[in-house]
């Protein structure tokens, strides 16, 4: 396998810097590269644009408006948005919702929502977790009666991914509890400006709003917002979790922290020297180099699976134990680097305005910040413990 790219790979590199430099705002890259606070119009300006220029939906077959890159191009393409301090395509409508109603959808549900999604008109958030139901999603309590044309719902869903945002969620709830516990479940459609839907704030360990718990307290829901089959949620579910998973690896990320680690590691010394040719440290970041250029190229392989009809189950799982390991050694590398100076911080500097004297490097600020969050990234999506239980019983393919 040649991993050179080709002369039009490398015009196509060249296409995408172009126009990310034309129509990527600086004031966003400028708070994305200093990690400050994103607001949703952040968010939607960027996604739009890419919208409008028919680059948002890069896995998405061509029929449904995606845009019929390959494997190559759509590494691309992360890359350099990476590299441009875009803010984060917001993956929930995109990368995970899109997926499941072109497999499991009906018509009418298609001809509806993938548009929408497509032109930001919705703003989806994901209904899994519940408070005892994480890695053991099956134990999910939220229940949904049939009342005929339509389910009532009651319950409640958390970690709910900048939740305070979405116009619409995406929920698995009980439909039949007198069977195994993944035979009973259900995949609902439901409008978050519903009477009975109330979303409240979880700030994290890093300060911020980022995650939600939803509540849901006797909310209607017509029939027709059920996707696919009653009781066959499971199966839904796990189709989608693996595009969330592999969709954690951020090896573009990971690729970017590294430089970005590389460079502060020319910036700072020990015993008179740059801390980049101390043995010890210089020899932590060649293994994070190498173990992210090895999940790179398994990156690209499951991708290439999920192209040719099938879920990257087991592969999805892998990528995502070591893509947040990578993440995690990273950030703890970066601070460690900067040692004392990376640990205070004030919320109030990632506001988009703040003048104010930072102590120490402008660099080390976010450090601390950019620690607490990578510390959910092994936990979110399914804990890379239950990613191990998922790999040992899969049957490996080549």
């Amino acid at each position: 396998m040649d991993f050179n790219f080709t002369q039009d790979e490398n015009d196509f590199r060249q296409e995408i810097k172009d126009w990310l430099s034309e129509n990527l705002s600086q004031r966003i890259s400028n708070k994305v590269k200093k990690f400050q606070r994103l607001d949703k119009n952040d968010y939607e300006e960027f996604m739009k644009a890419l919208s409008a220029k028919g680059w948002l939906a890069v896995n998405w077959p061509e029929e449904h408006g995606g845009t019929g890159w390959s494997n190559s191009q759509k590494h691309i393409f992360e890359e350099e948005i990476v590299k441009a301090g875009a803010p984060r395509i917001v993956p929930f409508g995109l990368n995970m919702l899109g997926p499941v109603l072109m497999e499991f959808g009906n018509k009418e549900q298609k001809k509806y929502y993938l548009p929408r999604i497509l032109n930001c008109d919705d703003w989806w958030a994901q209904g899994y977790s519940e408070p005892g139901s994480g890695s053991d999603l099956a134990s999910l309590k939220t229940k949904a009666i049939d009342h005929g044309d339509h389910y009532i719902v009651n319950g409640q869903k958390t970690w709910t991914t900048l939740g305070q945002f979405a116009n619409k969620i995406f929920c698995l709830v009980k439909t039949d509890t007198d069977c195994k516990p993944q035979n009973g479940i259900s995949f609902l459609l439901i409008d978050i400006d519903s009477p009975g839907i109330e979303v409240r704030p979880i700030i994290t360990l890093d300060g911020e709003h980022e995650v939600n718990e939803v509540w849901l307290k006797d909310v209607k829901v017509p029939k027709e917002n059920l996707l696919g089959e009653e009781n066959k949620g499971w199966t839904y579910a796990k189709y989608l979790l693996t595009h969330e998973r592999t969709g954690i690896a951020g090896v573009p990320n990971s690729k970017s922290a590294i430089n970005h680690l590389k460079v502060i590691a020319n910036k700072t010394y020990k015993n008179g020297k740059p801390l980049i040719q101390d043995p010890l440290f210089s020899s932590q970041i060649a293994e994070l180099e190498i173990d992210l250029k090895a999940m790179e190229i398994f990156n690209l392989r499951a991708i290439s699976s999920a192209e040719s009809g099938k879920a990257p189950v087991m592969e999805s799982s892998l990528l995502k134990i070591k893509g947040s390991i990578i993440r995690q050694k990273t950030s703890d590398l970066l601070r460690k680097a900067i040692g004392p100076q990376a640990l205070p911080y004030i919320s109030e500097q990632f506001d988009e305005g703040w003048n104010q004297e930072t102590i120490g490097p402008e660099y080390a600020g976010p450090l601390a910040k950019q620690y607490f969050i990578y510390r959910k990234i092994s936990i979110y999506g399914g804990s890379n413990e239950i990613q191990k239980n998922i790999v040992a019983k899969s049957e490996f393919r080549m």
